[in-house]
């Protein structure tokens, strides 16, 4: 059986403001998936929902046809959903090497032992570095995380996803506030992700040349509803997206399209 993330007519509403109304979604290993729209149209609220920081007011989520709605974030996280957010979510005062470190003794099962001290435990340090080195941090292992570069720490808190093993990798844009030259860094990581086919990939971003580059589906929200879900260059080409996303009224024709859409 195909492991599956899905939402059935999921919602939300804030006073008398349906900022996600009634989406329906399946996602499925092998597959990176975009989750396009413009500014308000629910996204990241939608993020939200799935990862168990804001509560739907109807509606389900259901990861292998089991109901985790009534799930806080933490233990939708042991379930197997992976988040990043827009602001890295790290243990700053640490080093980069423990704050991986914590990461796999919390996948392992690990719990504190005064008789026992982590640094006795070579196996958890040794699986730490190892994912440091698969996302190019190994070199700078026994620095705090605070004194990292925005880019670097990003790249850290994939390593914390990794760490924790989870079956569902979910990105809330992953290259917001980078250097132009940091990234492609992340997105080669991204990309790397992928090649794993057991995992399924989420992906929010405004960056039209990143969703381009990476994805292999693209769902559209506006208004908080799903207007469209295919191929790339089949939603990129959709009328109703043009029309919703960009602006461009049907039949019209633009030759330059500040969103990276190629028109």
């Amino acid at each position: 059986m195909t492991f599956t993330l899905e939402t059935r007519d999921l919602t939300i509403r804030f006073g008398g403001h349906v900022a996600v109304n009634q989406v329906s979604c399946t996602f499925r290993p092998g597959e990176l998936t975009a989750i396009v729209g413009p500014n308000g149209a629910g996204k990241t609220t939608y993020f939200n929902l799935i990862s168990g920081q804001l509560r739907p007011s109807a509606g389900t989520i259901l990861m292998n046809g089991t109901d985790i709605t009534p799930l806080s974030a933490p233990l939708r996280t042991r379930a197997g959903l992976g988040r990043a957010f827009q602001l890295t979510n790290l243990f700053p005062n640490l080093s980069v090497e423990e704050n991986v470190r914590l990461a796999v003794q919390a996948a392992s099962g690990v719990h504190y032992d005064m008789l026992r001290p982590w640094m006795t435990r070579r196996d958890l340090i040794a699986r730490a570095d190892a994912i440091l080195d698969e996302v190019a941090l190994g070199a700078r292992r026994s620095v705090a995380a605070t004194v990292l570069s925005h880019g670097d720490q990003r790249k850290l808190e994939v390593a914390l996803m990794m760490a924790l093993q989870p079956r569902v990798f979910m990105f809330d844009e992953p290259t917001a506030g980078m250097s132009v030259d940091e990234v492609p860094v992340v997105l080669d990581l991204i990309a790397r992700l992928k090649k794993d086919t057991s995992k399924i990939i989420l992906l929010v971003e405004h960056k039209m040349d990143v969703v381009r580059s990476l994805a292999d589906r693209i769902i559209v929200l506006h208004n908080g509803q799903l207007v469209a879900d295919g191929k790339p260059a089949e939603v990129i080409a959709s009328p109703i997206v043009q029309e919703a996303y960009l602006g461009i009224a049907p039949g019209a024709h633009s030759a330059k399209v500040e969103t990276g859409f190629a028109i």
